[in-house]
């Protein structure tokens, strides 16, 4: 046996661009549904537990996976908007802690989430370098962002404009990074976290008055002022304007994306979350109360019936795949009839051709069936960052 294995080694290492097809060949066979599956419960796990870590979240009435997606995960487009006022409502109920969220709009490709500090600690987010925000205009980095945009506490970053031409004259802000968080592998990787006063200032909804000098005037008309092209075409807020800096309107108007309400009660949480819940059943109501985890248990269960056709589809592949393979043995075969002849006239029995060939075969599978296994193995451990890769 062991020369048959031994020739059959010898023979695959001689015809190596074949063996090479043969094995890439399988190995995709035996790969593609087990990497697919490994990936699509690594991708089902992780949506599961930022979901199931996510009690409740109240937001405008509409599409239940547009409002967890966007509140979860800042990657969908914004759900209708709500008002704070709603945050003070949870509040005042004594039943939950309300987190309101303003997760609009983007600081170079990357989501600005407008909060309060609770966020940090309901997420148990650490700060690797700096602080957490104290003031308006300052901002508080992801990890991912910080290391993709090459920033530090210290540095600047300006908001993205929503449109190309804003004819209302709302600039971007130019915001402070005062910290960096700590990676956790999450979607707070790749956020830029401000306060929520600060996101409203980026809405347009507050402002300051700049002081502009004479040299920075084109003309002045009575109590109008034109300014020319050299002052900057964004909004900052330092210590020396920031007294300048109001809003119009009252707070409880202004727009929140959602609030996550994070349930009082150490030894009955359930109970208050039920009672909370209970209070937006009613029809006449503009907000819905939404548990998470159901809503991506439903998104999910929809995924996994996807995956059974694309498993199914690989499965047929597969097979197409193998009598092709099987094919070209037997193409092969034919060819080596006089390498068979040789080996019979030097004495070869044909049980010990048979073994042979069989070697090579089983030498090919094997080869095969090791790197598929690898490949499965490490898409299984490291799926986690190829699915935040394939995102970013």
């Amino acid at each position: 046996m062991n020369e048959c294995l031994y020739i059959a080694w010898r023979y695959i290492c001689f015809h190596k661009t074949k063996t090479a097809i043969l094995v890439a060949a399988i190995t995709l066979i035996i790969y593609l549904p087990a990497g697919v599956d490994a990936l699509v419960d690594e991708s089902a796990g992780q949506l599961r537990r930022r979901a199931h870590s996510t009690p409740l979240i109240i937001g405008a009435k509409g599409s239940e996976t547009q409002l967890v997606l966007n509140s979860l995960y800042f990657e969908s487009e914004p759900p209708a908007t709500t008002t704070f006022a709603e945050a003070d409502r949870v509040q005042r109920s004594g039943l939950a802690t309300a987190v309101p969220l303003l997760v609009r709009y983007r600081a170079e490709k990357h989501p600005i989430v407008g909060t309060t500090i609770e966020y940090f600690d309901f997420r148990k987010l650490r700060i690797r370098q700096g602080r957490l925000f104290g003031m308006l205009g300052e901002c508080v980095l992801g990890y991912d962002v910080a290391k993709a945009l090459r920033l530090e506490p210290g540095d600047s970053l300006l908001s993205d404009p929503e449109q190309l031409f804003d004819i209302a004259g709302v600039y971007p802000l130019k915001m402070r990074v005062v910290g960096v968080l700590e990676p956790i592998d999450s979607p707070d990787d790749s956020a830029v976290f401000v306060d929520l006063k600060t996101a409203w200032i980026i809405a347009g909804l507050g402002h300051g008055h700049q002081d502009l000098q004479e040299k920075e005037l084109l003309k002045k008309e009575g109590n109008r002022q034109t300014a020319n092209a050299s002052v900057a075409t964004y909004t900052e807020i330092t210590p020396e304007n920031m007294h300048t800096f109001h809003f119009h309107g009252e707070p409880g108007t202004f727009p929140i994306t959602a609030v996550i309400a994070i349930p009082h009660g150490e030894q009955d949480p359930e109970k208050s979350l039920t009672l909370l819940l209970g209070r937006y059943q009613s029809e006449k109501e503009q907000v819905q109360a939404v548990v998470p985890s159901t809503v991506m248990d439903g998104l999910l269960a929809t995924i996994l019936r996807v995956r059974t056709f694309v498993l199914a589809g690989a499965l047929l592949l597969g097979i197409a795949t193998i009598l092709l393979v099987v094919l070209v043995f037997m193409l092969s075969l034919r060819l080596r009839r006089e390498e068979v002849a040789t080996l019979t006239k030097i004495g070869g029995s044909r049980s010990r051709i048979i073994g042979i060939l069989a070697c090579e075969v089983f030498l090919v599978i094997v080869s095969s069936g090791a790197i598929a296994t690898a490949l499965t193995l490490a898409t299984a451990q490291f799926g986690e960052s190829l699915i935040r890769w394939f995102l970013l």
